[in-house]
């Protein structure tokens, strides 16, 4: 079987990165935050702009603690009307924060590349807040952000997007089906989201699950940064307890999951790596989009291995934001 062709450099960054992730897992289950937290390089907020980019930092809920992250592209002329872009970023469930610098630095990116403003989501994250704590924290953020004065007069929230990537496109696919859900009824939060419409969805490398092997599992089970065991184990410290991977929030597709059909998805943007052992489960949900009736795109890079795109060294990384902006330009709601 092929390998990837990947840098030394980042080959020695991902080991780095794969064993600590490994090593901060207690045998209780729990996770070593303090090494986490020391390993780990944090971006801080800045409000002048840096690469034409400027961001500032919200709280959404003292209570919990939920905060995001705003990225402002610089030069907004007056009258001018921007897309939103709300984020969710990956990490499956359990590792890496909305002011992680790799994080930071690809939604500084965003914001550059789409023009538009990016709306960088830090939820709870597991075992601490084991599932639905993460759906809980996306859809309240949305929420906050859709009251008027919130954002910019330049942040068109008519034109809303919700994006993200591994962990965090799995968030935008259940979010997004709560948000329509709760649109389509009479339930007095309905206001919750009046002045919002999401435009579209975008799913990088969409982490779903499932008690059954696919082939591509089997096959690129010991593949860079999203090995089958590791995902495994990350299931099992997001999940309920007692819960397998045919749970609704792994397995969107099983025969406990809601038919895609009957949730009101919008258009969808789903991207697959070929060295990422998720990608039958990601190449399955896109086709089930389709066959459900929503309008849905593939966008496949065959030589790239799970999280690719954090990665400028990747010359796919560039390619994809600007598939990104395409879509965005073709679906945006008028």
């Amino acid at each position: 079987m092929a390998s990837p062709a990947i840098p030394w450099n980042l080959k020695l960054l991902f080991y780095v990165m794969c064993a600590v992730a490994d090593f901060s897992v207690r045998k209780d289950g729990t996770i070593n935050r303090r090494l986490l937290e020391f390993l780990e390089f944090m971006a801080p907020a800045n409000h002048r702009p840096v690469k034409g980019v400027s961001t500032a930092d919200f709280t959404v809920d003292e209570r919990t603690g939920l905060w995001l992250r705003l990225f402002s592209p610089a030069g907004v002329s007056a009258g001018e009307k921007l897309p939103v872009v709300v984020f969710f970023h990956g990490g499956g469930f359990v590792y890496l924060k909305a002011n992680s610098r790799h994080y930071d630095a690809v939604c500084r990116r965003f914001a550059r590349r789409l023009r538009a403003f990016i709306v960088s989501v830090d939820y709870r994250l597991a075992p601490e807040h084991r599932f639905p704590t993460a759906y809980d924290d996306a859809e309240a953020a949305v929420k906050w952000i859709s009251k008027p004065g919130r954002l910019p007069e330049s942040a068109d929230l008519r034109r809303c997007f919700l994006a993200g990537d591994s962990a965090g496109a799995n968030i935008v696919h259940h979010v997004g089906s709560r948000i329509a859900a709760t649109l389509k009824s009479e339930a007095p939060n309905r206001d919750d989201f009046r002045q919002l419409r999401i435009a579209g969805h975008v799913l990088i490398q969409p982490y779903f699950g499932g008690e059954e092997r696919l082939p591509s599992e089997l096959r690129l089970r010991h593949a860079p940064i999203a090995a089958l065991k590791r995902t495994d184990n990350l299931w099992r410290l997001f999940l309920p307890d007692g819960s397998d991977r045919d749970h609704p929030s792994a397995n969107v597709l099983g025969p406990r999951a809601p038919d895609l059909a009957g949730l009101g998805l919008p258009r969808s943007l789903v991207v697959i790596g070929g060295f990422d052992q998720l990608q039958d489960r990601q190449r399955l949900y896109y086709e089930r989009l389709r066959k459900a009736g929503v309008e849905a795109r593939l966008v496949e890079y065959p030589k790239v291995v799970h999280a690719f795109y954090l990665f400028p060294q990747f010359p796919e990384s560039r390619e994809l934001l600007s598939e990104i902006k395409s879509f965005m330009e073709e679906h945006q709601l008028q």
